[in-house]
């Protein structure tokens, strides 16, 4: 395991999941308005950052993108958990889903308690617990820029969504569709096996 401390992502639906697997920090991605989700009523306690906006890379009218506000909040809730260690610290970062802002938040912080490993390690391990991982691109490029990555965490990502597209071919027309072309624009789509 690389992660200095417990890790888990997943989605809101499986949130009842966790409730007894001895959960010290949550963070929370919502949509805004959205209701907070009844489960962690009984998580016990635990320290929780939530924070809101909707799975989109770009501006567009009636969402709410991931700011860097954001990104810099995540990583600051990241580096106090990383700072005071618990024996027992165990991360969970969840989204809607528990695919793309949720692994994007994961692989980030991960990246910034490991600043001396390679950035591909990191979404290795976000991928290891979350084969069907997609992160957000927007968060990994903030991100990037905030721990000086000078690309390497925007790069690592690219990597992961080649992968994910030679799994699931159609989800190149689905990213396209949901205004994240950006996200396979590197896969190369014209190489991309077709079902």
């Amino acid at each position: 395991m690389l992660a200095p401390f417990r890790i888990t992502v997943c989605g809101i639906d499986e949130l009842d999941e966790h409730c007894a697997a001895q959960v010290s920090h949550v963070l929370s991605i919502l949509d805004p308005g959205w209701p907070v989700p009844s489960a962690f009523g009984g998580f016990g306690e635990h320290e929780r950052l939530e924070l809101r906006f909707h799975d989109v890379i770009e501006d567009q009218p009636g969402m709410t993108a991931p700011r860097l506000e954001d990104v810099a909040s995540l990583l600051a809730f990241g580096r106090d958990m990383a700072a005071a260690p618990r024996p027992d610290a165990h991360l969970l970062v969840h989204c809607h889903a528990g695919v793309s802002r949720s692994t994007a938040a994961m692989a980030v912080i991960l990246a910034q308690a490991l600043p001396g490993s390679p950035a591909e390690a990191m979404f290795e391990e976000v991928l290891r617990i979350r084969p069907g991982a997609w992160p957000n691109l927007r968060i990994v490029e903030l991100a990037d820029a905030l721990l000086d990555r000078e690309g390497a965490l925007v790069a690592a990502a690219h990597g992961v969504y080649r992968r994910q597209v030679v799994r699931r071919p159609d989800l190149v027309a689905a990213m396209r569709s949901s205004g994240r072309a950006r996200e396979v624009a590197t896969v190369g789509a014209d190489r991309v096996p077709q079902c």
